[in-house]
């Protein structure tokens, strides 16, 4: 039952009773529905909020939020192994691979600079997990730009191989007659008494006493340029350019085994031992040519004879006997 609510009249000194209009009861009931529906609302906005009121797809957001932040986790340590790995490549690279070809080493900032761009993280921002997604782009987009330096870096470290190996190949590093065919080391590189005027002059290269006949090897790769006469003095001869400012020249041959514009690799047959042109006797006149400038062919038997033999043919090519030519 209805409250019935009274006022007091002063005028009249009487209490009369209060007759509510149908418009007003109308609005208390509108304003309790509106405050009921905000309180309502409000309740809900805070459980929705707290942990003690989770739905379904709100647990599922925050598995699978737990789940990426295990997987960035796991992801970083792969990382980290990597760096690792990628760091011992490039001590390597820049310590023994590019000292041993006499290549500058590739510096630090050059290696492990960042990616450019200062917003190139900005559509990684404003959410939740942005400080772990963007640290690691950060350090993915560091170690791709690492590893293709260090690819650059190892292409041109196979180019040096490969000159270094043809370098090797071409100088001149054996003797140009074996050490079972020879009479003996007849003259060496130096001043030394001219056999025809007994007057001293500069011997150009080395002397290496033979049989006639006696095969005669290239002493490194290269090709020939010449197989003729054209130079006085020498007879039969053989001149090869070896690349790498290298020349080697042989005279005095009884005969060729190759022509001009041949190539050939260290250890061919490339004549015979005659004493042709101006010659005492069957030899072979060795001569080695570096940069334009005749160079003393000792320094360069390394490929061919053993450290004892070479001290043995240093001391009998720095005697100062009679050349024979």
């Amino acid at each position: 039952m209805a409250k019935v609510k009274f006022y007091y009249d002063s005028e009249k000194l009487a209490f009369k009773r209060i007759i509510p209009k149908r418009g007003q009861k109308f609005g208390y009931v509108l304003l309790f529905l509106v405050a009921s529906a905000l309180f309502g609302f409000l309740c809900f906005f805070i459980l929705a909020n707290t942990s003690f009121f989770e739905t379904p797809k709100t647990k599922l957001q925050a598995r699978e939020l737990e789940t990426m932040q295990l997987n960035y986790q796991l992801l970083r340590n792969k990382m980290a192994l990597m760096d690792e790995a990628l760091t011992a490549i490039e001590e390597r690279d820049n310590n023994i691979y590019r000292v041993y070809f006499n290549s500058a080493p590739i510096k630090e900032e050059e290696r492990r600079s960042g990616m450019g761009g200062a917003n190139r993280y900005k559509d990684l921002e404003g959410f939740n997990t942005s400080e772990l997604v963007i640290a690691s782009s950060k350090k993915v987009d560091e170690l791709m730009k690492a590893l293709a330096i260090q690819s650059v870096s190892l292409d041109e470290i196979t180019k040096l191989a490969k000159q270094k190996e043809q370098l090797l190949a071409a100088i001149p590093a054996i003797q140009p007659v074996k050490n079972e065919d020879l009479k003996q080391m007849a003259s060496g590189f130096g001043y030394r008494s001219d056999p025809f005027t007994k007057i001293k002059k500069f011997h150009k290269g080395m002397d290496f006493s033979a049989r006639n006949g006696t095969p005669i090897y290239a002493t490194g790769d290269g090709v020939v340029k010449k197989a003729d006469g054209s130079l006085s003095g020498y007879g039969n001869h053989i001149e090869i350019l070896h690349g790498y400012g290298y020349l080697t020249l042989y005279a005095h041959l009884s005969k060729y085994k190759v022509r001009a514009g041949q190539r050939v690799k260290r250890g061919d047959i490339i004549g015979y031992v005659g004493s042709t042109g101006r010659s005492e006797a069957p030899h072979l006149h060795y001569e080695v040519h570096k940069n334009g400038e005749v160079v003393n062919p000792l320094n360069f038997y390394y490929g061919s004879i053993s450290a004892k033999e070479y001290v043995l043919l240093a001391k009998l090519a720095n005697q100062e006997n009679q050349s024979l030519d």
